[in-house]
């Protein structure tokens, strides 16, 4: 009897693990992770100056979690060779829902 609730503690145990594995586990390049709900409204970020000279602002974002939205603040970055701005990511919609843009160097 005792054995059996242990066997059945650790199946439970190892489902669960595989299934926060899974839900962490990225999709593959090019796949939308697809949100029915629409993202917050962004907040307002104070930018501080420049750490340095070829030092670039990245903007904050709402970046969803398989639950909800959770706040990125945004942070300074050194540029990537060749490029001077960056081009926020963004939120947009299709008929499947909103998914996630990314930014890039421009």
């Amino acid at each position: 009897m005792i054995e059996q609730a242990k066997r059945k503690v650790m199946t439970v145990a190892l489902a669960a693990t595989l299934l926060g594995v899974a839900a962490c586990a990225s999709s593959p390049r090019g796949d939308r992770v697809y949100v029915r709900e629409s993202p917050p409204v962004e907040r307002v970020e104070v930018i501080g100056a420049a750490p340095g000279l070829n030092y670039v602002w990245i903007p904050g974002r709402w970046n969803w979690d398989t639950r909800r939205y959770v706040w990125m603040p945004g942070r300074w970055v050194v540029a990537d060779r060749g490029y001077r701005a960056w081009r926020p990511g963004h939120w947009a919609h299709d008929r499947r829902g909103w998914y996630w843009v990314e930014g890039h160097w421009r």
